[in-house]
């Protein structure tokens, strides 16, 4: 797409925890599990919360929670710039310093610094004072605002204190939810409670805010990328710090709940997060390059969907590459499983391996360290031969996944033999029997750990794109976006286009 020449594509986590505040586990384990399936990261320590819910003797328990994660981020701070800079390799790995700096009335922030960071951690008793810090800042700084779906009051989104100056983006997806709409999925779920709707992206673009979309994890495992909580994609002219800033500070990112689906938006040219002038006719393109079978391409004008591609799935018939995911966990015989695994293919090639990690589920953080938070170590070795060791445990409940897993971008055809030893089991699986269905092993007997081989995903299924003709008369200013989900309910969410109002 000629909106994307001289782009690349990367995938980070800017918004993520470990125990340098509260939270499990060390910067380095975080560091470690960041370059697993991440190009860029921040591991953000919490800063300050001035309007804590005081006076409620019920609640005392969390305002101590939080003082004490405060004082040790306090603390912290200096070796954490030093270990952050020392982490940054441009066009290998690309790493920001961030804290964040909670509210009742504003919701809650973070604070990005591109080069320098401030001596300190800023405990602003208010926004505006906050970003006139921000401004006396000698370097590059952004304030991007989190969890916004909450309701106003109860650290959801002030969206009459919200600024573009310094928050050219907002976080909309997390472990929290998708804060879209009141329905978007990932539902919220969190003891804060419900999304309300005057919280919610759409209705911060309906008051005429201009903004772009972002994921992150807010993971407090020392995991950015957990899988399933947030991530975000930049289009960048190269890895580097400076490319990634100047990628969020135009916009031209995209909010994903997991899998890396490639997602290209335009509007009469120019990529996502454009501010174009009015023109009545308007050349809209979507190209998608998705993890897995795509479902569903949305393309939305001021919030309502003015064009839906529904892709049926095929069958993989040994023409062209494909997909496939494999999923370690289940049983219940063991609180964690221990995974060892080598895989190779024969007869085709392992063109690519998207890991899909996780780390610990945890929804309230305790101040200790405990256990260590290195749960895998992935390498494709020269001869083409995976190796993946990892953990995980059973899942909490039966709607709660904890696997472990990995996407094979394989190529070779129907004669294609996957040959695998999973923790003592081998498999011979040629690709001709994952056409209709996957196949499923287990590790021992009855509820032991077990793994399976989805369905082989035709390439065909998981590309597509979309050209559409608008027009509009121009009464008002028009935004537009594109939405992907996958059939694994894996989702993605591109940054606005807007197209000016015509000249009255």
């Amino acid at each position: 797409m000629d909106a994307y020449a001289g782009l690349k594509l990367y995938y980070g986590d800017i918004h993520n925890h470990c125990a340098l505040s509260y939270g499990k586990g060390t910067l380095a384990e975080a560091l470690h599990n960041a370059r697993l399936q991440l190009d860029f990261v921040s591991v953000t320590l919490h800063g300050h919360w001035d309007d804590m819910p005081r006076g409620d003797p019920r609640l005392d328990y969390l305002v101590d929670y939080h003082q004490r994660g405060f004082e040790r981020a306090g603390a912290a701070w200096s070796d954490y710039l030093r270990a952050m800079e020392a982490a940054n390799s441009d066009g290998q790995f690309v790493a920001f310093p961030s804290f964040e700096w909670h509210s009742m009335r504003y919701g809650d922030h973070c604070v990005y610094f591109r080069d320098i960071a401030t001596p300190e951690i800023f405990h602003a008793a208010h926004l505006e004072e906050l970003r006139a810090r921000l401004r006396r800042h000698p370097h590059p700084s952004l304030l991007i605002p989190h969890h916004i779906g909450y309701r106003q009051g109860f650290r959801g989104i002030n969206w009459s204190s919200f600024s573009s100056e310094l928050s050219p983006v907002v976080e909309i997806m997390s472990f929290h939810g998708a804060s879209e709409s009141t329905d978007a999925e990932p539902a919220y779920l969190h003891a804060m409670g419900p999304r309300d709707q005057r919280s919610t992206v759409q209705y911060g673009l309906e008051l005429g805010h201009i903004f772009g979309f972002i994921g992150s994890t807010d993971d407090h495992s020392a995991h950015p990328g957990n899988y399933g909580y947030g991530l975000a994609a930049v289009w960048a002219e190269d890895l580097s710090r400076e490319a990634i800033w100047e990628a969020i500070c135009r916009r031209r990112t995209y909010a994903l709940t997991g899998d890396r689906i490639g997602l290209q938006f335009a509007l009469n040219g120019s990529p996502m997060g454009t501010v174009l002038p009015y023109s009545y006719e308007r050349k809209i393109e979507v190209a998608v390059d998705a993890s897995s079978t795509i479902d569903t391409i949305d393309i939305l004008r001021n919030n309502r969907v003015i064009h839906r591609e529904a892709i049926s799935p095929g069958i993989y018939d040994g023409t062209g590459p494909c997909k496939l995911r494999l999923e370690l966990g289940w049983g219940e015989l063991e609180s964690l499983t221990d995974w060892d695994l080598e895989l190779s293919v024969e007869g085709g090639e392992l063109l690519e391996v998207e890991p899909h990690l996780r780390g610990k589920d945890i929804a309230m953080p305790d101040l200790e360290d405990g256990d260590s938070c290195v749960w895998s170590h992935l390498f494709v070795k020269e001869d083409g031969t995976l190796r993946l060791l990892t953990r995980s445990p059973r899942n909490a409940t039966v709607r709660s996944a904890a696997m472990q897993a990995v996407t094979l971008h394989i190529d070779g055809g129907l004669n294609a033999e996957i040959h695998a030893r999973i923790n003592g089991v081998s498999v011979a699986l040629p690709l001709a029997k994952l056409t209709r269905g996957g196949r499923s092993f287990h590790t021992g007997s009855f509820v032991a750990p077990a793994f399976v081989f989805h369905q082989a995903v035709p390439r065909q299924d998981c590309q597509r794109l979309v050209a559409l003709a608008h027009e509009s008369d121009g009464t008002s200013r028009d935004w537009y976006y594109a939405r992907v989900r996958q059939r694994n309910g894996q989702w993605a969410w591109s940054s606005p286009i807007w197209v000016d109002r015509a000249a009255l």
